[in-house]
C-alpha cells in the first residue's frame, strides 16, 4: 500500500493528512498519529526523518498540518483547537485504516496537544512523545506538567539531555506524580530537535533510528485493541 492523502474537516475548516504504511512487507500496523511542532509542519525535515525511521521499523505514520500551518500562518492555534484537530485526524484514521494499535503524540507542541487529549481520557492505545516541551526555553518556572498525572494510557517519551525546553531534573520530578506506565528515554547530548554534536560520537540519523527501534519494541508490548 502506498501513501494516502485525505482532507479532514475540523469545524468549518479542514487540513491535509497523509498516511504512509510501514515499509516492511505486510507491516501496515501499528499506526502512529504524529503531530508537528510549533515552528514546523507535517513536511518539515524533522517530521520526514521521523516518519521514514518509524516506517522502516514497520510502523505506519500519519502526518498532518495543524490549522494555522494549513493556512500558511506562523502563530500556533490555541490549545483547544490543536486538540480538536488531533482528535479529528484520529477519527478519520480509525474510519480508514482500522489499526490494531493506534498511538497518538508527536514532536514538541504536537505531542503536548496529544498529551492533553490523553489526560481527558481520549481513546488510544498509547502516547508517544518526542521532545515534550516541559517549559519554555529559559523559563523553567513555567512548567507544563499539571495534566500529566491525569494520563492513564502507556507513555513512551524521548528527550535530549541538551533540550532547552525540558530540563532533566524538572521532568524527573514531574514524573514522580505520574501513575501511568511511563517509559522516559533520555538521548545523551541531543537538543530539542534531537540534533547531536559531532563530538558525541554518533549522529542525528543514528539517534532517530534508536528512537524508532525503541518505539517499535514498545508498540509490540502494547495490547491490541
Amino acid at each position: 500500500m502506498s501513501a494516502v492523502e485525505w482532507k479532514v474537516a475540523v469545524g468549518v475548516e479542514g487540513t491535509t493528512v497523509v498516511y504512509e504504511p510501514g515499509t516492511r512487507e505486510g507491516a501496515t500496523l501499528p499506526v502512529f498519529v504524529c503531530a508537528h511542532g510549533a515552528g514546523g509542519s507535517m513536511s518539515d525535515r524533522g517530521m520526514l526523518a521521523t516518519a521514514n525511521a518509524f516506517r522502516q521499523h514497520g510502523i505506519g505514520v500519519v502526518r498532518f498540518n495543524f490549522l494555522y500551518k494549513e493556512r500558511g500562518r506562523g502563530r500556533p492555534d490555541p490549545m483547544p483547537v490543536l486538540m480538536e484537530t488531533t482528535a479529528a485526524v484520529v477519527a478519520r484514521v480509525r474510519e480508514e485504516i482500522y489499526p490494531d494499535r493506534l498511538v497518538i503524540g508527536g514532536r514538541s507542541m504536537g505531542g503536548r496537544a496529544a498529551s492533553m487529549l490523553a489526560a481527558e481520557g481520549f481513546a488510544a492505545d498509547g502516547l508517544l512523545l518526542l521532545a515534550y516541551p516541559l517549559h519554555p526555553a529559559g523559563q523553567p518556572e513555567k512548567l507544563r506538567d499539571a495534566h500529566l498525572p491525569k494520563i492513564r494510557m502507556p507513555v513512551l517519551a524521548f528527550s535530549g539531555t541538551r533540550d532547552a525546553l525540558c530540563t532533566r531534573d524538572l521532568m524527573e520530578r514531574a514524573l514522580e506524580t505520574v501513575t501511568a506506565p511511563w517509559d522516559m528515554q533520555w538521548i545523551d547530548g541531543a537538543d530539542h530537535s534531537f540534533h547531536v554534536l559531532k563530538s558525541s560520537g554518533t549522529n542525528d540519523a543514528a539517534v532517530m533510528d534508536r528512537i524508532a527501534t525503541t518505539s517499535a519494541a514498545w508498540l509490540e508490548r502494547l495490547p491490541t485493541t
